[in-house]
């Protein structure tokens, strides 16, 4: 296996004190992630310690990850879904060790809220409404633009799976530290995907033999510290590992006219719905010419290939 640390890593560009006008007129159009610093997310980064979180959002119930292993993979499911009070949830994700546990005394846990049943889009002001109030999200885009704001509690040392959104989103770090590697649209192909997922679980130290094009994705990387906030631009991959346990909050908003998204995503990562026909269109003119002899469902396959990139491919695209 070949280590990506031998391969160069991009870092992010930092922005200190960023006003809404300079975020939309000389960030947000670029369409690149970036770390955003000195914004005052208000007392959430004094007030959310264990014990604060544990008395104020009490036992209400939630839906939480449980792996054994640091690397989660939502392809393979190499993890179990599993209920616990809110608050028992919070102290078991801040110990390297538990006396009470599902599965192992060192497993890991990881909440990423739901809204109240699955069909409801995740909302912090009305699932925690305690909590809610202390936490200043920046107001850098129109209020009927806000799709969702997802909490996001995890263990030391889990580390997500690369996956891609279809919404641009905020990744506030409230407590805790955090590295997170992005790779560009562009390289999509290096990225073995299984719909919105990458098949490369480990891009610290990936298998080559079975993913020998990962080697050309173009590795972005930031560290997060507490009060920091990631920009991450619609379609851009991301893999996140909490350096040590920490609170996030994801927030999503709409970038394009709310007709062009899936009217039954409630998670920000159904493919537009424009996209989802295309594909669709795609199946079945392959399958069409699976009708072909081989030499020809080559020829034309090229040929398509070729009309696709020329109808679609922008050079002036990051």
């Amino acid at each position: 296996m070949l280590s990506m640390e031998k391969q160069p890593v991009i870092p992010l560009s930092q922005h200190t004190g960023v006003t809404r006008e300079r975020f939309l007129q000389n960030i947000y159009p670029l369409r690149e992630p970036v770390v955003l610093k000195g914004i005052d997310l208000g007392p959430c980064t004094t007030k959310w310690t264990v014990d604060y979180l544990s008395q104020a959002a009490g036992n209400k119930e939630v839906k939480v990850h449980v792996s054994t292993v640091p690397q989660m993979d939502f392809l393979s499911k190499n993890f179990v879904y599993r209920t616990l009070p809110f608050d028992v949830f919070v102290r078991r994700a801040a110990e390297a060790k538990h006396t009470e546990y599902f599965i192992a005394e060192d497993e890991k846990y990881y909440l990423r809220s739901l809204g109240e049943d699955p069909r409801k889009i995740a909302d912090l002001r009305k699932q925690f409404p305690v909590l809610a109030d202390d936490i200043w999200i920046p107001e850098y885009f129109e209020k009927e633009q806000f799709f969702s704001t997802v909490f996001r509690i995890s263990s030391a040392g889990l580390q997500l799976w690369t996956h891609y959104d279809v919404m641009d989103n905020f990744l506030i770090q409230v407590t805790g530290k955090k590295q997170v590697v992005l790779f560009s649209p562009r390289d999509a192909p290096y990225l073995y995907l299984s719909g919105t997922k990458s098949e490369v679980l480990d891009v610290d130290q990936p298998d080559l033999k079975k993913y020998p094009l990962f080697a050309k994705a173009r590795r972005y990387q930031c560290h997060l510290e507490a009060g920091d906030i990631l920009f991450i631009p619609a379609l851009w991959f991301h893999n996140v590992t909490s350096l040590e346990f920490g609170i996030g909050v994801n927030v999503f908003w709409r970038h394009l006219p709310s007709e062009c998204y899936d009217k039954t995503d409630t998670y920000g990562n159904k493919d537009l719905a424009a996209a989802s026909r295309a594909v669709q269109i795609l199946d079945r003119a392959l399958k069409t010419l699976e009708e072909l002899p081989e030499e020809y469902r080559d020829f034309y396959g090229r040929r398509m290939v070729l009309r696709i990139q020329e109808k679609t491919y922008s050079n002036n695209y990051h």
